[in-house]
């Protein structure tokens, strides 16, 4: 299954450049679904579209948390909420996007196609299924789950109840749940579509969208260049948008590895022959993301280099923390904890190095810690 999610600055035109993706693959034949929040344009004829209900995603997971919890509940004399008084908080949308995500990617279509917020939000919660699962790993370690029949006794001799099994076991449920969205997010088939408007602020924006996808460790399969005006115009005020719109259009070209070009109709889509007009299909095969790799230069200079390509980075908004077993990586407006490699683990950090878009970490053995040879 290939998953081609869609993004890029707000306004840019992202669902529609989402819907005609599926449209165009499901021309050619594929079983396609295009999952969003917003009224796909056009008829869409034979593509599956799913729509993310927030709304009611929050109060279908509040009530159901509410009625597994009720002994709880009803030992503190909690009042039951009711489905009608249920508004949903900050954060439902980016749940309830993953929650999608995962029950679309169940169905197994050859392509699914999602239409994502705008960037920013959009990467926040993408990054959410392993930042949760972290947290849930440190709040409630699913080793203690092992010492459930010594709860009873160590109550006794603590004097203080022990967490219900209830808890451990909602949140061994929502572990399952975010795993498979990881899953999905990660796997090899998953690409990053990012659209924009060329222009100066949409250039920065992708710059910015760009680095968060290579933080995320998520492969990008091209920059749609959106609304495009005619390459020429008699009328001189129309044809200064146009020289301006070109010059940036080749700045991208010269920046990104895959352009792809969508037209301005002059009006919005009105149907599916419009979409057809605009983008071609994702293509049969996804890009690579991009590695992390550990290059071994023991033999050379006693180190080990945890390479981390990050196009766009900037060594002034860079910040490397070491802490136990994992790496606490920012960089500029973005932030992430990554599980360091096996053979990283038993080493110390020494130097980093940023140099043309890719960021090297070098760690030497610790001697405590590494096998010796014999």
């Amino acid at each position: 299954m290939r998953t081609v999610l869609v993004t890029g600055p707000g306004g840019a035109g992202r669902t529609t450049v989402a819907a005609a993706t599926a449209l165009a693959a499901a021309r050619g034949g594929a079983r396609v679904t295009l999952l969003t929040g917003d009224r796909a344009p056009g008829g869409l004829a034979g593509v599956t579209v799913r729509r993310i209900d927030a709304v009611g995603h929050f109060r279908a997971e509040l009530l159901a948390f509410q009625d597994r919890a009720g002994a709880a509940l009803d030992l503190l004399g909690a009042s039951r909420l009711d489905a009608e008084e249920l508004t949903e908080l900050p954060g439902a949308e980016q749940l309830a996007l993953l929650s999608a995500l995962r029950e679309a990617a169940d169905e197994e279509p050859d392509l699914l196609v999602v239409d994502l917020p705008p960037a920013d939000r959009a990467l926040a919660a993408l990054a959410l299924p392993e930042q949760l699962r972290r947290y849930l790993r440190r709040l409630l370690p699913p080793e203690r789950q092992a010492a459930r029949s010594l709860r009873p006794v160590l109550a006794q001799l603590a004097g203080v109840p022990m967490p219900a099994q209830w808890l451990y076991e909602t949140a061994a449920r929502w572990d399952r749940e975010l795993a498979a969205v990881q899953a999905v997010i990660e796997a090899p088939g998953t690409t990053v579509r990012l659209v924009a408007e060329p222009g100066p602020a949409a250039a920065d924006a992708l710059r910015t969208a760009r680095l968060g996808t290579a933080v995320q460790g998520l492969a990008l399969d091209a920059v749609v260049a959106n609304r495009l005006l005619p390459a020429e115009s008699p009328d001189p005020w129309l044809a200064g948008l146009i020289a301006q719109q070109r010059k940036h259009l080749a700045e991208l070209a010269g920046e990104y590895p895959v352009v792809r070009e969508a037209a301005h109709l002059g009006h919005d889509p009105r149907g599916d022959d419009d979409l057809e007009r605009l983008v071609p299909g994702p293509g049969p095969d996804a890009p690579p993301a991009p590695r992390w790799d550990v290059l071994d230069r023991l033999a050379q200079d006693d180190v080990l280099v945890w390479s981390l390509p990050l196009p766009g980075a900037v060594k002034d908004g860079l910040s490397l923390v070491r802490r136990g077993d994992e790496l606490l990586l920012t960089v500029g407006p973005f932030r992430r904890i990554v599980p360091l490699p096996s053979a990283l683990r038993r080493c110390t950090v020494t130097g980093a190095g940023l140099h043309d878009g890719v960021l090297d970490i070098r760690f030497a053995p610790d001697p405590e810690l590494w096998p010796r040879a014999r």
